[in-house]
């Protein structure tokens, strides 16, 4: 979702990802019993892992071989934008949720699960919220009640039908502070405890995650955002998940800590998931890249795979037909698992030889 500064390590092999069965359970892998791994969603049956994708409404409705490939592939999705204020609440009190209903009632008929997308963020709000708040017409105090509002009118309207919502989305700076967004600015602090257990009392079955970027590598914001979760628990505030986002791209070193990462919020008694993964390259494509990306999509399926608490893999969309990369890194691209034509890459083939063997 955000523009990253993430560091790669080109690599031209293609290595078998493998790891060690004493972290994850028994083994389990494409040729695992002699039985072959057709699509995601059967590797996902086989690691007992939810594999899913973020998906471009638009596209859902109108391109047929999207949407088939999308409900073969994946049994978790994610609604791109269809979720987030500005598509839902475009005007004071008019809803809009026609895209929202269409990513869940297609969820539901095809057996997905789904993480709802997002709560709070300090982006894609609607005109009619940040232009009161900036003229004077919404006072802090109101501010609070239209947030409330917002969060209980969504997740109820969804109730049952959310594995999981992103309650608070990048609430925190590179350098592990709070970030000065409107809720930060006239709420103080206390609106993501708030967003937290107003979401808990309209859904209480939902899993609740704080979502973030550079949390993969980042050591600052790393440290502050554990030190915002323990603050978090110690108040008693429902907070369920850590979600990584995970948008990498070649020209980076891989952050070759994030198992570690994933471990140190598990350890708060965390369920842990990729939400946006995604790996980009600088254009034009080459089989080399393409190895590289291969390798770094493996390496972050297998980092997820050796925590007992990663229980999602999602990818911020699934074919570079729908990519947001190309919009936000000029001269950027190619960061999907399929190309523009539904054609499966080296890191689709990557991850689908991804297993777990026995180890130490």
């Amino acid at each position: 979702m955000r523009p990253l500064i993430l560091a790669l390590t080109l690599a031209l092999a293609v290595p078998a990802i493998a790891l060690p069965a004493s972290a994850t359970g028994p083994e389990h892998g494409p040729e695992h019993g002699h039985h072959r791994v057709d699509d995601l969603r059967d590797l996902a049956r086989k690691l007992h892992i939810s594999i899913g994708s973020a998906v471009d409404v638009a596209a859902l409705r109108a391109e047929p071989d999207y949407q088939a490939r999308l409900n073969r592939e994946f049994d978790h999705i994610t609604a791109e934008n269809a979720m987030k204020w500005e598509s839902v609440e475009p005007e004071r009190g008019v809803y809009a949720w026609e895209d929202a209903d269409e990513v869940v009632r297609n969820a539901r008929r095809h057996g997905q699960q789904v993480r709802g997308h997002t709560l709070v963020w300090h982006n894609q709000l609607p005109a009619w919220l940040t232009g009161g708040v900036e003229d004077g017409t919404i006072d802090a105090t109101e501010l609070r009640k239209i947030l409330r509002d917002h969060v209980t009118t969504q997740v109820r309207r969804y109730k049952g039908k959310i594995r999981a919502w992103d309650v608070v989305n990048e609430a925190l700076n590179e350098d592990g502070t709070m970030r000065q967004s409107i809720w930060l600015t006239h709420l103080g602090p206390g609106y993501i405890a708030d967003a937290f257990r107003w979401a808990r009392r309209a859904d209480p079955r939902a899993k609740l995650y704080l979502n973030d970027y550079n949390v993969e590598w980042n050591a600052p914001k790393i440290e502050g955002t554990l030190n915002l979760i323990k603050e978090l628990r110690a108040q008693r505030v429902p907070i369920d998940g850590m979600g990584f986002q995970g948008h990498l791209g070649i020209q980076y070193d891989y952050p070759g800590d994030w198992a570690n990462v994933m471990r140190r919020f598990a350890d708060l008694g965390l369920e842990i998931a990729v939400t946006e993964l995604d790996v980009r390259m600088v254009l034009p494509v080459t089989p080399e890249k393409l190895a590289t990306q291969a390798e770094y999509y493996g390496r972050a399926l297998s980092d997820c795979l050796s925590v007992r608490a990663c229980r999602e893999f999602t990818v911020w969309g699934f074919t570079d037909r729908h990519s947001w990369v190309p919009g936000w890194f000029d001269g950027e691209g190619s960061a999907c698992l399929l190309d523009e034509n539904l054609a499966p890459k080296p890191a689709y083939d990557t991850l689908l030889t991804t297993r777990r063997v026995s180890g130490p």
